[in-house]
């Protein structure tokens, strides 16, 4: 071949050459860039891990978080780890928005200025990962929400205002007074519009808005519901006729030790129901709880729809979970000051582009490990004073272990636990009790087993495994001398 053909050849190939990549240079750049993933953390309160249809809840009507279910990936055993006073809620959300386990954290919020300057807070680092940061709904943190979220919307107290009439109800079949639908106690009613459907309407609005943007955006929609009063309109009220729900299969008419534990007659979520416990009591607080779950579940149906017309649900995470489960009638009890599952264990879902469809993990988790999750997707280093993990790993992998190798749990200084996989310890001081229950065989917590000698190697163990999360936790409540007598 002579000279003048084969520059000619060498021209025609870098010509292919360069128009081949000018093409896929094209190609790509009509390609939406994603960026950063969006984040959209979804909280509801006193919601009980198995009071979604998809998750065992068969009597509850939840057809857009069975959806989130079937669209992303459960963690069916995520926990709280407990809290310091009676309002389990603060200690939760402290511990999430922190990222601090519970008796650090209470430390720390005596003055959260320092956490506060070095910029420690859940929304403040999104801030600085390039997210314009949202929130609406319930608080109570001790930190002013608009210090630390660059818009802020509607912020809520601990709970809506509950009335006389609320309380020590119903009495009887005949005992009418207080409905949930009535809006002249006001509670969620207050201001005209429910609570509910307030959080909703704002997250849609701001959705709408930031469909119309690149900066990615991190939410933080806190509902009050299903927390008492338990309100709803009277619609979903009549879907749960009293006589068609189901009593737990814990049913006590009253806990012998929830003096001993500090869930007794003079605690205000148990003032709710009568004592002693009646069927028809329990039943009736049962029906208005699944109304005021299937009323939220239709409330986020709202935030989901708006977010697959906004174009972002492909790039967007989704979390969910409550920040604690409730009793209702499970043990005698009706609040969540106890370390059973009913009462520390909510349900925990996350959905978003890559997330496993329709599966479940079993692993032991705290919910406040999605804030761990979050900056993992935003590309966010863990600072170090945050305590919790990751659920990512998880997520990608079944076969992944959890990242602890057990559970603590506390409340005030009454109540301690240790949960592994297989078996629970609950430890009530001031009655000189110890329970130790086999979570496979028993997963109600019916059977005490702690009295069997055959389990003394196990009791040593929990009790060893109880002591090393108290140092680790810097629980002041020492245990060591007691547990080594019993």
């Amino acid at each position: 071949m002579n000279y003048k053909k084969t520059m000619i050849l060498r021209w025609v190939v870098a010509l292919s050459f360069l128009t081949g990549t000018l093409a896929m240079a094209a190609e790509q750049g009509d390609q939406p860039k994603k960026g950063k993933p969006n984040i959209i953390f979804i909280f509801t309160d006193d919601q009980r891990y198995n009071t979604i249809h998809a998750l065992g809840g068969s009597q509850v009507i939840t057809p857009h978080l069975d959806g989130l279910v079937n669209n992303g990936t459960t963690f069916t055993h995520a926990y709280n780890m407990g809290a310091w006073g009676g309002a389990v809620c603060v200690t939760s959300r402290a511990m999430l928005i922190t990222g601090m386990s519970v008796w650090d954290v209470q430390e720390e919020e005596k003055d959260y200025s320092s956490l506060l300057g070095k910029k420690g807070f859940w929304p403040q680092q999104m801030k600085l990962a390039g997210y314009d940061t949202y929130m609406t709904g319930k608080w109570h943190i001790k930190q002013n929400p608009k210090d630390i979220f660059d818009r802020v919307e509607h912020v809520r107290p601990g709970m809506p205002n509950q009335t006389p009439q609320g309380y020590n109800r119903p009495l009887s079949p005949a005992d009418t007074t207080w409905q949930p639908w009535d809006q002249q106690y006001e509670g969620f009613w207050k201001g005209g519009t429910h609570w509910t459907q307030v959080v909703a309407d704002d997250a849609v609005g701001y959705i709408d808005q930031a469909s119309k943007k690149d900066e990615p955006f991190f939410m933080y929609l806190a509902f009050n519901s299903p927390h008492d009063p338990r309100q709803a309109p009277k619609r979903w009220v009549d879907r749960y006729p009293v006589q068609d729900i189901e009593l737990p299969t814990s049913y006590l008419d009253e806990y012998p030790f929830k003096e001993e534990m500090g869930a007794g007659k003079g605690l205000r979520d148990e003032k709710l129901a009568p004592f002693p416990r009646t069927p028809y009591s329990v039943k009736k607080n049962i029906q208005e709880y699944y109304a005021s779950i299937s009323y939220t579940d239709e409330q986020i149906g709202r935030i989901l729809e708006a977010l697959k017309k906004s174009g972002k649900m492909d790039n967007t995470y989704i979390f969910f979970t409550a920040d604690h489960g409730l009793a209702v009638g499970h043990h005698g009890l009706m609040g969540k000051q106890s370390m059973f599952d009913h009462s520390m264990r909510p349900p925990l879902i996350v959905a978003g582009p890559d997330i496993p469809k329709g599966e479940k993990r079993s692993q032991d988790v705290y919910l406040q490990d999605i804030m761990a999750s979050a900056y993992e997707l935003a590309g966010i280093k863990k600072p170090e004073h945050v305590y919790f993990n990751s659920l990512l790993p998880m997520v990608k992998d079944k076969n992944k272990p959890s990242s602890y190798k057990s559970i603590y749990g506390c409340y005030t200084m009454e109540q301690r636990m240790v949960r592994t996989p297989k078996y629970k310890m609950i430890v009530y001081p001031k009655a000189n009790k110890i329970l130790l229950f086999d979570m496979v065989k028993d997963p109600e917590e019916l059977h005490d087993i702690a009295g069997d000698p055959a389990n003394k190697a196990i009791l040593k163990s929990m009790k060893a495994k109880l002591i090393q999360q108290q140092k680790e936790m810097n629980d002041k409540l020492d245990l060591t001398a007691y547990l080594s007598k019993i």
